[in-house]
């Protein structure tokens, strides 16, 4: 190959990794500036709209995390128990591995804040254990139940539930291993948009 088209061929491929890099940050920056309470307002409008069983079954997942992110545990609790009665329903649903994720998620996010930490760390374990799902095999599992347990010193179980994750998030271009090796050295790793999905 000649020095002028590899030249082309080293643009072109640094124009690429330039665009996906940009794409990358606009994604995060676009979670990071919905707020919250917006996050939450959407998740309910999301439920209420539902109009059929399936459709609930989807909105049931953002409504159970963003009601207890915005203190409405109790709301939290009883959209993520009807989440796990529906589950059998939607064992080959794209979402079932979400849904399976996120009920485990909020229960295990109540544990915590009752100070029921073996019972949180059950239902992280349980969170690990998700199939997967379109959205979670590229973009990876919500980390918020991993942050509160590593804020009360359980790195064992943290660990253990990044190990299984592996199992579905292939494209975790080393996150995993970045996290794993942050926590071994006793911090909290910056789990960005991870906290949110």
């Amino acid at each position: 190959m000649n020095r002028p088209v590899r030249a082309i061929m080293v643009a072109m491929a640094m124009a690429i990794a330039m665009a996906v890099i940009a794409m990358s940050v606009d994604v995060v920056n676009i979670f990071q500036f919905v707020s919250a309470g917006d996050r939450y307002e959407r998740a309910i409008q999301g439920l209420k709209s539902a109009k059929s069983e399936e459709s609930r079954f989807y909105a049931l997942n953002s409504a159970a995390k963003e009601s207890f992110i915005a203190g409405n545990t109790n709301d939290a609790q009883k959209y993520a128990e009807e989440l796990l009665l529906l589950l059998p329903n939607y064992k080959e649903n794209w979402n079932y591995g979400n849904a399976v994720q996120d009920y485990n998620l909020v229960f295990g996010r109540i544990a915590v804040a009752n100070g029921d930490i073996d019972n949180a760390k059950r239902f992280l374990l349980a969170a690990g254990r998700s199939p997967g799902s379109p959205q979670m095999n590229s973009f990876g599992p919500n980390m918020s139940l991993a942050k509160d347990l590593l804020e009360h010193g359980e790195k064992k179980v943290v660990l253990e539930f990044f190990e299984l994750c592996r199992k579905f998030w292939s494209g975790d271009v080393g996150k995993l291993d970045s996290w794993s090796s942050t926590v071994k050295r006793g911090g909290v790793p910056s789990f960005g948009v991870n906290l949110i999905f």
